[in-house]
């Protein structure tokens, strides 16, 4: 005949299974919590394009990109910036350019600012003029973007409008921002 016997657990097992089970518990949320933390952040790409326009070329000297987050003036984030001079016209027909890369907080983009140097310059006829961008270089030229970030990669672009931003005056060539967000 078999015999049964029942196994009890003392109350000191029981409590070393808990203990364990609770530290398995805190170390899953430490790890939950930093693996949040960590998506909480998107690599954001500003890229340039051009719509086409009368000249041979629109060059601006693009020296700084910087994003702002916040309404006011406080949340300037400065973005690692390819500063060089590009050639708007040469950004047409589906072409495009990174100028500007950043791991930046998961956020709403409130504004772009490009900070633009002296060498703007506009070819016209085979003739290049310098040309004149009002607070490019000072204050930059700010684009209102209002895009929440959500991804890991995001990118936006800014799609220049030579034809409609360049006018000639007395005083020489002006460039008037036309930008459409993208």
């Amino acid at each position: 005949m078999a015999q049964f016997s029942i196994v009890s657990y003392s109350k000191p097992q029981s409590m070393k299974m808990f203990k364990f089970a609770f530290a398995l518990a805190v170390i899953f949320s430490v790890v939950f919590i930093a693996c949040n933390k960590e998506s909480r952040t998107s690599t954001l790409h500003i890229k340039l394009t051009d719509a086409p326009g009368d000249w041979q070329e629109v060059n601006i000297d693009l020296k700084e990109v910087n994003v702002n987050f916040s309404d006011d003036s406080t949340g300037w984030v400065s973005l690692q910036t390819k500063d060089t001079i590009y050639n708007l016209l040469g950004l047409q027909n589906g072409l495009d350019t990174l100028i500007a890369q950043g791991t930046v907080p998961t956020n709403t983009v409130k504004e772009i600012r490009l900070v633009l140097g002296n060498n703007n310059s506009i070819k016209v006829n085979g003739q290049t003029y310098p040309l004149t961008i009002p607070s490019g270089s000072t204050s930059g030229l700010k684009i209102k973007v209002n895009k929440k970030l959500n991804a890991t990669l995001e990118t936006i672009v800014l799609d220049f409008d030579a034809g409609a931003s360049v006018t000639e005056e007395q005083d020489g060539f002006k460039l008037r921002p036309v930008i459409r967000v993208k």
